[in-house]
């Protein structure tokens, strides 16, 4: 290949931050060798790929044709990585993951059985993770595999598959809450009560409003939500399972099903375990 997979790397997380220097940052380099990077890239490819007039370069109609070309070969690359682990049969010591509260439930039911059987010797550490805390886990190496909802983009450095399964969410407030004993519900009803929501550590959009309150994950928010500090939406699955106390609140648009990816890096393979574990959960042969 006579692209620089530096280059590539470059080229793609500059296109999905919208900054050269955020991808340095990203990327841990000098904001002269991404720029110096990209601009060899365009070199070898024979035209500009960004539109530089503005404050920050966006990408112009040759680079979002060629944007898609080079995410599909990193992604090979990442497979071809995954097979070479396979081929030398280096079984990991460990695979850990993180996982949605809105996951854990299905996970430990369905696959750590079957992952004991095939692995008895690999170390299996799990524990929970919300949204971006996931990704940023997945990216740092501090997880292997990370089992989140559905985000509308991903960074370039991490692969991503959608599972067969969905979370199903609903709202809930303490039965001894006075959102419980409203006859009929209102979405203002809402919006005069404390609100119990979804508050990654890395960074993400916040949404709560008025005396809101926040968790990085959505079990601490089922307690909150059970001694009746707030509302909360939450997992339905992990309410049948620890939600004692709990009632749910009847609103248009719920129950919300949410879809499911499960992630992990593309900078280190996965080994066997690791990638038999997101076959299982793919539901693949």
């Amino acid at each position: 290949m006579r692209y620089s997979p530096e280059a590539l790397v470059a080229f793609v997380e500059a296109a999905a931050l919208g900054s050269f220097s955020a991808a340095a940052r990203k990327l841990r380099k000098s904001q002269s060798t991404i720029s110096i990077a990209i601009a060899n890239f365009e070199a070898d490819i024979g035209c500009p790929l960004f539109d530089r007039a503005g404050r920050h370069p966006t990408l112009n109609a040759a680079g979002h044709q060629v944007l898609k070309h080079v995410e599909a070969i990193l992604d090979a690359s990442a497979k071809l990585d995954a097979l070479a682990v396979r081929l030398a049969d280096q079984v990991e010591p460990l695979v850990s993951v993180v996982m949605s509260d809105s996951y854990s439930v299905t996970f430990q039911g369905a696959a750590m059985g079957r992952f004991a059987e095939h692995y008895p010797h690999t170390e299996l550490r799990c524990g929970p993770s919300e949204d971006a805390d996931v990704i940023d886990l997945v990216q740092q190496g501090l997880a292997h595999i990370g089992i989140l909802a559905a985000q509308d983009r991903y960074p370039a450095d991490v692969s991503v598959a959608r599972l067969p399964e969905q979370a199903e969410f609903c709202l809930y407030a303490s039965s001894e809450h006075p959102l419980a004993k409203l006859p009929a519900l209102q979405p203002e009803h809402l919006e005069n009560a404390r609100q119990l929501y979804i508050k990654t550590y890395a960074a993400s959009l916040p949404h709560g409003h008025g005396q809101a309150w926040s968790a990085p994950d959505y079990l601490t928010l089922l307690e909150f939500a059970v001694r009746g500090f707030g509302w909360a939406e939450l997992p339905k699955a992990l309410v049948a399972r620890f939600g004692s106390g709990l009632v749910e609140l009847p609103m248009a648009g719920y129950p919300r099903r949410v879809a499911m990816d499960v992630a992990w890096s593309r900078q280190r393979a996965l080994g066997p375990a690791g990638q038999w574990l997101v076959g299982q959960l793919l539901g693949l042969p």
